[in-house]
């Protein structure tokens, strides 16, 4: 091969290779600080990748990369494109603060009390929230810039959180993870107009879900919906856009998710498929897709069962970190990836000034839903959402008894379970729980979320204001986890026979209204609120010795058992027992809004006592300041029902103060 032919090459190729040298033109010989990193400025020996999270607020997969066709949003279909997008990923609860508590924490809201919208609790003192791990690992933690748990935050967690939280502010060399959070397609901006240039989507191509109205209001608001997620996705390609300026995108992991269904009523607040589903498009650069997914396939799609529980592990996992034991989530990337799980799981709790509690499950093609609360409506009032001029709307046209069957069930009280098959019905109306041909598939769902509950050790089944008592100060997890202080499965059973709605039962309701755990004997008396004039005639009796229990929340259930569906007699001890337990100046903002809504539930039968309503108090020094409007959006409500000006009385009170 050494001819004199091979050697002129040779001359001449070295001849090249001086010239693109000297003229900085061989990005190959290029130092590696100039090609990837911060601003231009990076180690040149990378170990770890970074990993960028871009997530988005109130928004389901609404994307035109899932087959939306009313959909414009190209960059993040783009990205799917060239990444792999998840067609059943969850948020495991349809709201904000508690589906970013499971992901911070990577441990289920309702094990550690952090279930209830804007709650406040606290983790045990040797848990770490998943961004410590990765900073002692040595990378570079920030997030721009929501926060909103429903855990207080220990020291350490992220080198910045803030509107000026940034990758870019690393030092050289240092691996990042940084979050993005965009809140332009937020629930509070469906409702707002937007100026008519901005305006993307016609009203009049819209599909309707068939659980709403078909109206003028309900097509706005799902157009505007949509315009929002196409302003978001121009702010997500700006995010990309930024990778790629400085360099450093083929060293970064990508994740774009939503924090929760989308924000039209019905989805957001409700554990239903549409609640609970979220879009999550994964991104993993040439070399590091042996990072990826064991499923990772360009432009692929993964029916894989994901939730938010399972960020904090996968994070984890692709930094090289195994996920500590507490962690109640399964890794789906990264070296430590687990085996795809057969459920997802679902949780509602108090929803702002509301209380409820209901459980779902998924398995991929049925989603169950167990309903604790089964007496109360799915369209509680909430005063945030009744903004919403589809809520509005929705609200008013059943009233005026001009919906449909599918569409009155929102504004009407709950079966104690549901089953819904996704293939067939995704708009989730034509409940399937007492169809004897599913019969297996509920026994099924429904010992997974019985199951599920033991295994987290799940504190829903506590009155919210009993966790924080009986932790005593300490962390409600571990509370949770000592049988002696949460004994589950007696507590669980209670709940069971006050839930079945089955009149066979109440006789022993009766008997648990005497037992030894306050939880028990709450759940008892519950259970007659559940039921009716009838047992709660029947149980008059039990039921007024109740009335002085020495929880709190038993004598409030019990008072609203007696209040609602007693005699005149009954109304004024139920009363007795209410306004006190309202006042809250003289008790904690939980025993308040227990008695608060008790005395909504009673409608006219509180009349007599609405001066006496006019004086309750709204604050106390000790409420938490993130449930500080909830006392006072009670207040108005019931004063308005009772046919009092409450803006006009909320003026008065201020010139008292």
């Amino acid at each position: 091969m050494n001819t004199p032919r091979y050697a002129a090459v040779a001359t001449l190729l070295h001849l090249i290779w001086v010239i693109c040298l000297l003229c900085g033109s061989l990005p190959i010989l290029r130092p590696a600080a100039a090609q990837q990193g911060q601003a231009g400025k990076a180690s040149p020996a990378r170990t770890l990748p970074n990993v960028l999270w871009i997530t988005s607020e109130d928004n389901g997969p609404h994307l035109g990369c899932y087959g939306d066709t009313y959909a414009k949003t190209p960059h993040l279909d783009a990205l799917a494109a060239k990444g792999m997008l998840y067609t059943h990923a969850s948020s495991n609860a349809p709201v904000c603060a508690p589906a970013r508590t499971t992901i911070i924490a990577g441990i289920y809201p309702p094990a550690t009390g952090g279930q209830h919208m804007r709650s406040n609790t606290i983790l045990p003192a040797n848990f770490k929230m998943y961004p410590q791990y990765l900073r002692e690992k040595g990378y570079y933690c920030t997030n721009n810039s929501k926060e909103d748990y429903n855990l207080q935050k220990p020291d350490g967690v992220w080198d910045e959180s803030s509107g000026k939280g940034h990758w870019k502010n690393r030092k050289e060399g240092q691996p990042f993870f940084a979050i993005f959070n965009h809140t332009i397609s937020h629930e509070s901006k469906i409702r707002n107009d937007i100026d008519p240039k901005d305006r993307i989507h016609d009203p009049a191509g819209v599909r309707v879900p068939a659980y709403h109205p078909d109206t003028p209001e309900v097509r706005k608001d799902w157009a505007q919906y949509y315009d929002r997620i196409t302003m978001m996705d121009t702010e997500v390609g700006q995010d990309l856009e930024e990778l790629e300026e400085a360099g450093v995108a083929e060293d970064t992991i990508i994740f774009y998710y939503g924090d929760h269904g989308s924000g039209m009523p019905r989805s957001k607040r409700w554990p239903y498929f549409s609640g609970l589903n979220v879009p999550l498009i994964v991104y993993f650069p040439e070399k590091w897709k042996h990072l990826a997914p064991k499923d990772y396939q360009v432009g692929g799609r993964s029916g894989r069962l994901v939730g938010f529980i399972d960020l904090a592990p996968t994070l984890l996992s692709i930094a090289g970190i195994k996920a500590p034991p507490e962690f109640q989530g399964h890794a789906f990337a990264g070296k430590h990836q687990a085996k795809p799980q057969p459920f997802s799981f679902g949780f509602r709790g108090r929803m702002d000034e509301r209380y409820d509690m209901v459980r779902s499950v998924l398995d991929g093609r049925y989603l169950y839903i167990r309903n604790y609360m089964p007496h109360k409506i799915y369209g509680q009032y909430i005063q945030y959402m009744f903004q919403t001029p589809t809520t509005q709307v929705w609200h008013d046209l059943y009233h005026a008894g001009k919906l449909n069957a599918a569409q009155s069930h929102f504004w009407e009280t709950k079966p104690a379970e549901e089953l819904y098959d996704l293939e067939n019905d995704p708009d989730e109306v034509h409940n399937l729980a007492g169809d004897p041909k599913q019969s297996m598939v509920l026994r099924r769902m429904r010992k997974a979320q019985e199951d599920w509950a033991v295994r987290i050790r799940d504190l829903g089944y506590l009155p919210e204001g009993e966790i924080h008592a009986r932790a005593g100060g300490e962390a409600p997890y571990d509370m949770g986890h000592d049988p002696k202080k949460y004994p589950l499965e007696t507590i669980m059973h209670a709940a069971g026979l006050a839930t079945s709605m089955d009149s066979v039962h109440n006789a022993e309701l009766i008997q648990l209204l005497t037992h030894e755990d306050s939880a028990v004997r709450y759940w008892a008396a519950i259970g007659f609120v559940m039921r009716g004039e009838k047992a709660v005639t029947a149980a008059a009796k039990p039921l007024r010795k109740a009335l002085k229990d020495a929880s709190p929340y038993v004598k409030i259930a019990a008072a609203e058992a007696l209040g609602r569906y007693g005699n005149a007699q009954d109304i004024k001890k139920a009363l007795a027992v209410l306004l006190p337990a309202a006042h809250a100046e003289h008790n904690n903002v939980f025993v308040s809004m227990a008695a608060m809504n008790a005395l909504d539930s009673m409608d006219d039968r509180a009349a007599s006592a609405v001066e006496k309503i006019k004086l309750l108090p709204t604050a106390h020094p000790d409420n938490p300041a993130r449930m500080g409007a909830y006392l006072g959006n009670l207040k108005t409500k019931m004063l308005a029902d009772l046919g009092v000006d409450a803006p006009q009385q909320r003026k008065k009170e201020r010139k008292k103060k």
